[in-house]
């Protein structure tokens, strides 16, 4: 029982593996870009929030 589960899991990972491609190096530039944005966003936020706090209650 256990080996048919695992026959079946085997089988959708090749599957997966088959549909997958690498990326492009337009699509990696892209993809590098968005993340590196949405992390200096998220940094800038947390540290504007910091100074309010800061200013706030010191």
């Amino acid at each position: 029982m256990a080996f048919g589960k695992f026959k079946e899991f085997v089988g959708k990972c090749v599957r997966v593996f088959n549909v997958a491609k690498k990326p492009t190096k337009n699509e990696l530039k892209q993809v590098s870009k968005i993340s590196a944005l949405g992390i200096l966003a998220i940094g800038l936020l947390g540290f504007i929030i910091g100074i309010i706090f800061t200013i706030l209650f010191y």
